[in-house]
């Protein structure tokens, strides 16, 4: 039977990939690869890369094609994240059944790790409950963003006997989380969620493109370096075109 391999491969440090990573990566015959654009052609060379460092035998290859866009028509989100996530169902149904054969392996390259949101596992399911394509498959772990956050700040997520919370900039905007957490962990903060919050006796640890040879670090009181995260993200990502960024609030200590 065809098999899938959901491989996490770490937050952009190409050694961050696993062992256990690399020796599935070295049984694949195909990588499926969805490309977000020029803007982000970086995200699909980098795993080319990691292919090409670590996979001793060079007869797989590539399929790539197009991520299709979430439908900005749509006015509410989870029906949009839907809607998104049923079109990229369709497009790896065609090729795993396009592309592989029946004793067939293939693999989805996870920016950091496919349980920490990310739409791959989810995808998957709709695919085993659509029913059309049959493949058996496994998932890789990989090391997160927010591992790689704690690590290159030299900190502990947690204080003794704290809790973390780990959410969206989208849910920080719009929950009381702030108030229930000591230690919160901001993902996928497209808006700065943070500025609203510069009254709070906060520290903020914050990174970008973690790991890679762009990678920018800044930490402080939220309060004195709000402003300067914002300008420094907004011009990394004219720069860049795209960015990642991940950061960590915490309550000082009593």
């Amino acid at each position: 039977m065809r098999k899938l391999y959901i491989i996490g491969i770490g937050a952009g440090n190409p050694e961050q990939v696993t062992v256990q990573a690399i020796k599935a990566m070295n049984t694949v015959d195909v990588f499926f690869l969805l490309n977000k654009g020029d803007d982000k052609s970086d995200l699909v060379q980098l795993r080319k890369e990691i292919c090409e460092r670590y996979i001793d035998r060079k007869t797989y290859r590539f399929v790539e094609i197009a991520d299709p866009e979430r439908d900005p028509s749509i006015s509410s989100y989870p029906h949009r994240v839907d809607e998104w996530h049923q079109r990229r169902a369709a497009i790896y149904e065609e090729l795993i059944s396009r592309e592989l054969g029946e004793e067939g392996r293939g693999a989805i390259l996870v920016w950091g790790d496919p349980s920490l949101y990310d739409s791959t596992l989810r995808i998957i399911d709709q695919l085993i409950e659509r029913g059309r394509v049959s493949f058996e498959y496994e998932v890789i772990p990989g090391i997160t963003s927010v591992q790689a956050l704690a690590a290159r700040h030299k900190i502990i997520l947690n204080g003794i006997g704290q809790s973390i919370c780990i959410t969206t900039g989208r849910n920080l905007a719009a929950t009381k989380l702030r108030d229930e957490a000591d230690n919160i962990v901001v993902m996928l903060d497209g808006n700065d969620s943070y500025k609203d919050l510069v009254d709070q006796d906060l520290t903020i640890y914050w990174g970008a493109y973690v790991g890679t040879e762009k990678e920018i670090l800044l930490a402080g009181r939220l309060g004195d370096i709000a402003d300067t995260i914002r300008m420094t993200r907004s011009e990394a990502r004219a720069s860049n075109g795209w960015i990642m960024d991940t950061y960590l609030l915490r309550k000082s200590a009593l």
